[in-house]
């Protein structure tokens, strides 16, 4: 799911067609790009972040609107106009590509949370490795969005950093780790081990765990921390996860999802009546035959028009070699790739799973308060998730339907275009 130069090149198409209509307004404006296709962790139905910069007293978000409507760029029942959000913002879906695409107005933050990911992505080799397989995850149970009761992209990045910095085992970092064991071990912790009562996540000074009674004292507002508390790295006082009001839903998902890649790298999974034809990573995650033909789609039509710039081509370096699914598995199954063996979950490395991150990182928690212990794992003892016995996804897990209201349609004079699916 990572990225291909086709999609690049038709998300700087859609970019540069806005750009023109606000350079045609304000000459003087800067348009800037940030999100998820600023940092290249974007999947195939992410949106576009864009943020003008100019001299207004306050955001022209109408005059805006009018003239992306009368150039035609959007779709004309897809303009619309967020002005009483905490960031007023246009949201709009491209009339060409159906991308969806968010405008805001002089909002420093999100172009300096882009250099923020961005520099820990060449901190974390395997950081853009992690990222994308959660998004999907995420996405494919509709939580992937605050409004749904999900998490946000920069709070899903911020509690990968924070996974990595406080893991035991400092190997866990280096670019040759398996990704498998340790996708395994961030489910393990966000969905079994992590006191999200009590503890709060920081990524400053090289991360750690903090009571949340302190970050209570630097909180402006009086705001009070979250269930889900990520410290803003950039803005101090901010609690990032404090709109996620559907934290332990994927709480719970996340324990669904270690559930289910424990057993099935177990040495029980040998006698699994399905093993040959699906893969590992393929029983949490699938990807749809619409995505699979919107990215066919794309290729085919900006395969092309490719030309890289030098920035973006250093973020298209993660290739699109992931197999998430039984159709793309199939494909592929001749000619393994290796980023393919990097997700590789490996039955040897079953004993290995960490109960948590690093005690020596955390401030002044004791481990009690830093992990739920109700639960916790037990390594060497079997796990029954329901009291019968068998497994089951909980409720907060919605399955793998979340495009089914999405119905591909075909444009009268263009060709067939899928209509862009919800992140």
């Amino acid at each position: 799911m990572s990225p291909r130069p086709e999609e690049a090149a038709m998300r700087r198409e859609v970019v540069k067609r806005i750009e023109t209509v606000i350079k045609d307004l304000w000459p003087t404006a800067d348009v800037q790009i940030f999100g998820s296709f600023s940092t290249g962790l974007y999947l195939p139905t992410s949106d576009i972040d864009l943020v003008v910069f100019g001299k207004w007293e306050r955001p022209p978000l109408q005059l805006l609107e009018q003239a992306l409507r009368k150039h035609n760029v959007a779709e004309p029942y897809s303009i619309k106009v967020l002005d009483k959000a905490t960031v007023p913002i246009i949201k709009l879906t491209d009339q060409e590509t159906e991308v969806k695409v968010d405008i805001s107005f002089n909002v420093e933050t999100g172009v300096k949370a882009a250099r923020f990911i961005k520099e820990y992505m060449k901190k974390y080799s395997l950081l853009p490795y992690l990222i994308l397989v959660l998004k999907q995850f995420l996405l494919q149970r509709d939580l992937n969005e605050v409004f749904t009761g999900g998490i946000s992209s920069y709070s899903l990045i911020l509690m990968a950093i924070s996974f990595l910095q406080l893991h035991p085992r400092i190997d866990a970092r280096r670019a040759d780790e398996n990704l498998g064991m340790l996708l395994i071990e961030f489910f393990e912790l966000y969905g079994r081990n992590f006191n999200y009562l009590k503890t709060g996540i920081r990524i400053k000074n090289g991360g750690a765990y903090i009571a949340k009674e302190e970050i209570m004292k630097v909180m402006t507002n009086g705001y009070r921390p979250s269930m889900l508390c990520i410290e803003d790295p950039l803005l101090p006082g901010n609690d990032v996860g404090r709109s996620s009001y559907g934290a332990m839903q994927v709480k719970q998902v996340f324990d669904y999802a270690y559930i289910v890649l424990s057993h099935a790298v177990s040495p029980l999974a040998r006698s699994y009546p399905n093993r040959d034809s699906e893969s590992t990573l393929g029983r949490i995650i699938k990807v749809t035959q619409e995505v699979i033909d919107y990215r066919a789609w794309i290729k085919k039509k900006w395969g092309s028009k490719i030309n890289l710039s030098p920035e973006l081509d250093n973020r298209l370096k993660i290739r699109d070699q992931i197999t998430l699914c039984n159709g793309e598995q199939q494909q592929n199954r001749d000619s393994e790739p290796s980023y393919n063996q990097h997700l590789a979950l490996s039955l040897a490395s079953t004993q290995q799973l960490s109960s948590g991150s690093s005690a020596s990182s955390v401030s002044s928690l004791s481990s009690s308060d830093i992990f739920s212990m109700k639960g916790a794992h037990n390594q060497g003892s079997s796990y029954s998730p329901v009291s019968s016995g068998g497994m089951r996804q909980p409720v907060g897990n919605r399955g793998h339907h979340q495009y089914n209201r999405n119905i591909w349609r075909r444009k009268k004079h263009r060709d067939s275009l899928p209509i862009s699916l919800s992140r």
